[in-house]
């Protein structure tokens, strides 16, 4: 059975400006307010932003959140202290980052919320999502928000009237290098993910995903 937005994520550690973004039992809601929350943000920037970076629209970087050389951060979007966008990164609107969240180099995120912790730190995609509070995804995790005809998006049988939804990902997640998160994947609290799974709808807490393809060593023709 589906988890709920409470059973994801310890909302009592969600900032509190966002908490409203958590209400409701469905945890793709979140994208029904995002939109209009991030409207409300104004620009004010703080933090410390390196001069080859690039802002544009509002972008909210507190004292305490670094952006780092060559990023793109395009508003609306709102780092919190202790929040770092790295070397290369591409943030493209409506993005929160929690304090201590990462997103580094080349990463790429969209739509999204990243909780306290979270870290998209090498050669990642995120779309409509949420990263729960220290969820780490491997190098080259990519986390799909559409499907390949464009239909709705179903979670566990659920509609959500949604075309672009990606994962929902629940507190203390590790997923491995390389892993494919598909439309609407939703992963339980604690669960690890190995390198390289593709991954779709409902994964348990506390669950282990396997990706065990075989490897074939034999002598080469060549060989004496």
């Amino acid at each position: 059975m589906m988890l709920q937005t409470a059973e994801l994520f310890d909302l009592d550690t969600v900032p509190s400006p966002w908490r409203h973004l958590f209400e409701g039992e469905a945890p793709w809601s979140f994208l029904e307010r995002l939109d209009a929350f991030a409207r409300s943000l104004a620009d004010d920037r703080r933090g410390e932003v390196h001069p080859t970076a690039v802002l544009s629209g509002a972008v909210i970087v507190e004292p305490g959140a670094v952006i780092g050389p060559h990023a793109y951060v395009v508003g609306p979007a709102w780092l919190m202290a202790g929040s770092t966008v790295g070397h290369g990164a591409h943030l493209r609107g409506n993005v929160l980052l929690a304090p201590g969240s990462i997103v580094n180099h080349a990463s790429e995120v969209k739509r999204s919320i990243l909780l306290g912790g979270a870290r998209a730190p090498h050669f990642n995609y995120v779309g409509d999502s949420v990263l729960g509070n220290r969820v780490n995804l491997g190098a080259g995790v990519k986390v799909a928000n559409l499907k390949a005809f464009g239909d709705e998006i179903r979670v566990d049988g659920a509609a959500t009237g949604l075309r672009k939804l990606g994962a929902l990902i629940g507190d203390d997640v590790s997923v491995g290098c390389n892993a494919v998160l598909a439309p609407g994947t939703v992963i339980g609290p604690r669960s690890v993910v190995y390198h390289g799974a593709t991954v779709r709808g409902f994964i348990p807490a506390d669950s282990i995903v396997k990706f065990k393809p075989e490897l074939v060593v034999t002598k080469h023709l060549r060989a004496g």
